[in-house]
């Protein structure tokens, strides 16, 4: 497994001890106490903290201006729902089986992937932070080919005891964990070994000052600025870029397809990829739109201060 080296104080290594006992006894729990667990937490974020409540309400209102405010608060306190089921599911994904999380987390279209594996290709698979996606990293099991590199990217935390905890629920199901420092190395190493990679890439986040690669319309936003790293590596490495689609027709359980954008990524427009997901995730949101990570400032950086900076440094 890729990951980052961890050198741990005695102390640090008390901490993780002690976090890991407590969560995975926690996920021994069935789901349906754990969702109990969900209810109470909504209690507290919600009504009582009222978490980033301000942000998910600026974010709902600017997104759906056609909505009215009855409509926006019903999506808001979807969402705070989903929110707490989101964290007692992740805590669930320390211990849950292969075969219950193959019953829980459907894959439509899988043989998409498996072609593009059998022919040599590696695949870019687009997502967001939509459904539960820590989940997603379930995929193995529902692919049929054996000779290639399954792995997602991901964000090395600043707390090494917070980031070991979650590589080890995100690792259970079978791929790679690379931080994204270390991406462009470890697909030329499996390309040159000749085992086409399978990458899944969260690409709504939002890009520091540097990484923004464009400006695209994004859920009544103008002017939201995108990261283009995966279509960058995608037309390098001639990678198929496949979204994945996911829905959650009931409590517990998630639907995803796997939609092919591109299997051609170099004859493709400069930022067409991108877009394309862009387009893809909004329509996904419009459908069940209080599963998406509302509370995530994903409009922070703006056009006029990236434009600012530009003119003051000459680069970024």
């Amino acid at each position: 497994m890729a990951r980052a080296t961890y050198t741990f104080t005695p102390w640090q290594h008390i901490v993780y001890g002690i976090l890991f006992g407590t969560v995975y006894a926690l996920s021994l729990l069935p789901l349906w106490m754990l969702y109990a667990l969900s209810t109470l937490l909504y209690g507290l974020i919600y009504h009582m903290v009222g978490y980033r409540k301000h942000l998910v309400r600026e974010h709902l209102r600017d997104s759906f201006p056609k909505k009215d405010d009855a409509e926006r608060r019903a999506i808001e306190r979807a969402f705070y729902r989903w929110f707490c089921d989101y964290i007692v599911e992740t805590i669930k994904l320390f211990s849950i089986s292969k075969k219950q999380m193959r019953r829980r987390m459907v894959f439509k279209g899988a043989d998409i992937v498996d072609q593009c594996i059998r022919r040599g290709q590696g695949v870019a698979l687009y997502l967001g932070h939509y459904c539960n996606w820590e989940w997603i990293s379930s995929i193995p099991l529902w692919l049929n080919s054996t000779n290639y590199a399954g792995s997602q990217v991901y964000h090395v935390l600043e707390n090494p005891v917070m980031d070991r905890l979650l590589l080890y629920a995100r690792h259970r199901m079978g791929p790679d964990n690379v931080a994204m420092m270390d991406v462009l190395r470890y697909l030329t190493k499996n390309q040159k070994a000749g085992r086409p990679v399978v990458m899944g890439f969260i690409a709504d986040q939002v890009p520091f000052w540097n990484n923004i690669g464009g400006w695209l319309t994004f859920l009544n936003h103008p002017q939201t600025p995108v990261l283009t790293g995966a279509e960058r590596l995608a037309r390098r490495l001639d990678m198929a870029c496949v979204y994945i689609d996911i829905r959650r027709p009931k409590r517990g359980y998630y639907e995803a397809e796997f939609q092919l954008m591109t299997d051609r990524p170099k004859e493709a427009p400069t930022l067409s990829i991108t877009e394309d997901y862009f387009q893809r995730l909004e329509q996904s949101i419009h459908r069940q739109p209080h599963l998406w990570l509302w509370t995530h400032n994903r409009w922070k950086r703006t056009r006029q201060e990236y434009d600012r900076r530009l003119r003051e440094d000459g680069h970024l």
